[in-house]
């Protein structure tokens, strides 16, 4: 398969309005993409869109919101009407659930999994018949390093993250044969705002509060720095995407101690300390 070209092409990101997504679609209004942003974040969404049109990419938003099944229902219609292509789709748009099992409910379990997971599975249903007719297309999923490893207190994140990875490498087999390019993004440590904005549990005490609090100050990777590492994985059709130094360590450490790398990573954690 050949190389992305991206000048002249369509790009269609969720989660457009901050974050990794933000950097995305700035670094690919300056390759030369027209752009389709979604976001459920309007006015977040309007300044990305101002600051890729000053680039001069072709951009149009669609405020979404991806937990609301039937508010996604019509967007393949209207992004293909207004830009007649995509060629490149990224399913970006996340959101996290901290607790353990006992402390989540069924209600934000569900939340989640409609925006983490659902929205992944029918927004790449829904362009899949215009991806299967434009070989040379590529579709970017974004998991998680919750996606390789499954720390306590992260079920629900990591239960969506593990599916999108699955459905992620599922969905590569099936479209190799039609010359469509996918690729799993595992980010680690970037600086962006799921873990500050993320859902607690109902059960959740101040300790895991605090916890969160004191994970977030390990996200320092700028999204900047994300989307080129992204983008340039587009380009040479990379499979599998992991991004920061630690992630590589982590999915290293799942792989040689599938059964145990929780042990060890208490440990590691303990020696810091």
């Amino acid at each position: 398969m050949r190389d992305f070209a991206f000048p002249g092409t369509t790009a269609l990101i969720t989660g457009a309005a901050s974050g990794i997504g933000e950097a995305l679609a700035h670094d690919l209004a300056g390759r030369g993409c027209a752009l389709a942003l979604l976001d459920r974040d309007a006015a977040g969404l309007d300044r990305v869109a101002r600051r890729c049109r000053a680039l001069g990419a072709d951009t149009s938003v669609h405020v979404v919101d991806l937990s609301d099944g039937a508010d996604r229902a019509d967007l393949a219609e209207e992004v293909l009407d207004r830009h007649q292509r995509v060629d490149l789709l990224v399913n970006n748009a996340g959101v996290a659930l901290a607790g353990e099992l006992h402390q989540v409910g069924i209600e934000d379990f569900d939340w989640l999994m409609e925006v983490n997971f659902r929205a992944v599975v029918t927004t790449t249903m829904a362009f899949l018949p215009h991806l299967r007719g434009n070989p040379g297309a590529h579709v970017v999923n974004t998991s998680s390093l919750f996606g390789l490893v499954a720390p306590a207190g992260q079920v629900a994140y990591a239960a969506s993250k593990f599916a999108v990875r699955g459905f992620t490498e599922a969905l590569r087999h099936e479209l190799a044969g039609r010359g469509v390019g996918v690729t799993v993004v595992h980010p680690g440590g970037v600086k962006t705002g799921i873990a500050t904005s993320a859902r607690l549990g109902r059960g959740t005490d101040d300790e895991q509060r605090a916890a969160r609090d004191e994970f977030t100050k390990h996200l320092t990777m700028p999204p900047a720095t994300a989307a080129r590492l992204i983008t340039e994985a587009v380009r040479t059709r990379k499979p599998r995407l992991v991004i920061t130094r630690t992630a590589k360590v982590l999915d290293l450490l799942a792989r040689l101690v599938p059964g145990r790398y929780a042990t060890v990573l208490t440990a590691l954690s303990g020696l810091r300390k």
